[in-house]
């Protein structure tokens, strides 16, 4: 039924699955583990698993879910990926705009065809009203190089809800940057509306700096933007674990991070997600979305 363990979200659907690495977050790709062990089944080609694939049979789920949920689009793969045809782009969202019940939400590392796409629909086609109020678009920026390349470009698409998802966070990253030259400059934080951030898991998994995302936190709240801490992925720091055992995991502490105290792999449950006493569930509100079902 296209449920989801993501904190964020209430469901995932793929009509698009498969992606290519375009950045360093792409190294450790979650999706590309899963797809691997999915090979030859659930439409994850035999040879080649997270080849960019186009799912006509998935199409039409949400219509059918008559529950109104929070959908992620594209969990297994990047909606805007360059191999995606801009007619299959158009029976994605012809399916969220028949689906107003729904909130969906677009995550992608590539803006630029974002951009593209919807000035196209606005432009050539004379589509005003796009992209529609159910539908929430984001980019993943999982340093500051990225925040500096992506966010501005999400920010000349108009939506009713954009948002920038944080994760694998590999390094501080400041949203008050100003950007634009034309008329008073604004930052990067005083146009988004959800702020996502969390770290990494899986083989290989980075360990994510408490600072980090306390500083991320401390800005949002700064500019009354909802914060969203996803978890710490597969590294706790001693002072942010809920129960800490040290003597119960072989794997030593280490100091990536120069004087700060050791961080432990303890995989992502033991780590969780609890930031300075508490977690950080915030979200916006959904913007003239029909919650009856047609």
């Amino acid at each position: 039924m296209g449920t989801s363990k993501i904190e964020w979200t209430e469901a995932t659907w793929n009509p698009v699955t498969g992606c290519t690495p375009i950045s360093e977050g792409c190294e450790h790709c979650y999706a590309k583990r899963m797809a691997t062990r999915l090979r030859g089944r659930s439409g994850y080609p035999e040879d080649e698993p997270f080849k960019v694939t186009f799912h006509p049979e998935k199409l039409w789920e949400p219509y059918h879910w008559r529950k109104p949920r929070k959908i992620f689009v594209c969990s297994m793969g990047d909606l805007f990926h360059e191999d995606i045809r801009w007619w299959n782009l158009n029976k994605v969202f012809a399916v969220v705009e028949a689906s107003p019940w729904h909130r969906f939400m677009v995550l992608t590392k590539r803006p630029q065809r974002m951009r593209g796409y919807f000035n196209f629909l606005r432009s050539v086609w004379r589509v005003r009203e796009w992209p529609a109020s159910n539908l929430w678009l984001g980019v993943t920026a999982e340093n500051q190089q990225w925040a500096d390349e992506r966010i501005p470009v999400l920010l000349e698409i108009p939506a009713v809800r954009r948002f920038v998802s944080i994760e694998p966070m590999l390094g501080p990253v400041d949203l008050r940057r100003a950007f634009g030259t034309e008329g008073p400059r604004q930052t990067y934080i005083e146009q988004l509306d959800w702020v996502i951030c969390g770290g990494e898991t899986g083989p290989g998994a980075r360990p994510l700096h408490p600072d980090w995302v306390r500083s991320l936190r401390d800005q949002c709240q700064a500019a009354g933007v909802p914060f969203f801490f996803k978890s710490w992925g597969e590294w706790g720091a001693c002072d942010q674990m809920k129960i800490w055992r040290p003597q119960e995991h072989s794997v030593p502490g280490i100091r990536p991070f120069g004087d700060y105290q050791d961080v432990f792999r303890v995989g992502k449950k033991q780590a969780g997600r609890m930031l300075d006493g508490r977690t950080w569930d915030e979200e916006p509100e959904d913007v003239n979305v029909s919650k009856e079902v047609w």
